[in-house]
């Protein structure tokens, strides 16, 4: 019994030897690995401007300076919430009193109140700047044009990313004689660009607005580029 499991090794060993690994790319053995990178495109319209808007006061004492920038502020506010702006969409980003020590107002203090706003109505964008200068609000800049869901903004992307890889894989596979098989890994690129606007912001300078016009305001779209990278392994017809 002894001599015949000593026989058994020699020939398991044999056996064994003449097996191929299987390939760690997942293809087979008789299939080809073909890579294919390709990106994709979206366009969306943006659904939400932001703009900053403030008021700047000077005045002969810290205390009359505050006074009078928290009275227009107040009037600032209220006109942006006849656009339907929430208090959460307003958020303030400067707030100072500092004494002018140089210039033609030398000795005297400013009183500084910015807030940055986010408008969901993006068409009125352009008339809630205009109701903020009426207001008194003489700082402002902006407006920057988003996509507030990026991820749906960039679904039409992933999948024109894919028919790119596919139609680039059918054309090698063809060109080679050969056909895809099968889809093996499917490789997210992440996004290339976040969506950014097409028309941008545009600053706006408080003095050159009337006080009844709004400033010309033209959304436009957003574009999205994602990028895939997709291994495909191919056989003969």
């Amino acid at each position: 019994m002894r001599a015949q499991t000593l026989m058994l090794i020699p020939l398991l060993a044999l056996g064994a030897c003449g097996e191929k690994a299987p390939d760690p790319r997942g293809v087979g053995h008789d299939e080809t690995l073909l890579s294919v990178s390709a990106t994709g495109r979206s366009e969306t319209r943006p659904d939400e401007a932001r703009f900053t808007a403030g008021v700047s006061t000077i005045a002969a004492s810290a205390e009359a300076a505050t006074q009078r920038n928290n009275e227009t502020m107040t009037k600032v506010t209220e006109a942006l919430k006849a656009f339907g702006v929430a208090g959460k969409d307003l958020q303030t980003r400067q707030l100072t009193v500092n004494r002018i020590d140089w210039g033609v107002n030398k000795g005297k203090f400013e009183a500084v109140n910015q807030v940055e706003v986010r408008m969901r109505a993006v068409d009125k964008a352009g008339e809630a700047v205009a109701a903020t200068t009426e207001a008194g609000a003489n700082v402002l800049s902006g407006p920057t044009l988003r996509v507030s869901d990026q991820e749906a903004a960039t679904k039409s992307a992933y999948a024109a990313a894919y028919r790119a890889a596919r139609a680039r894989a059918d054309a090698y596979a063809g060109a080679a004689g050969l056909k895809i098989d099968r889809v093996l890994t499917i490789r997210d690129g992440g996004d290339s660009s976040p969506p950014m606007p097409y028309a941008g912001g545009v600053a706006y300078e408080a003095a050159a607005q009337s006080a009844n016009a709004a400033p010309p305001f033209n959304p436009g779209v957003s574009e999205s580029q994602v990028s895939v990278r997709v291994d495909f392994a191919l056989s003969e017809k």
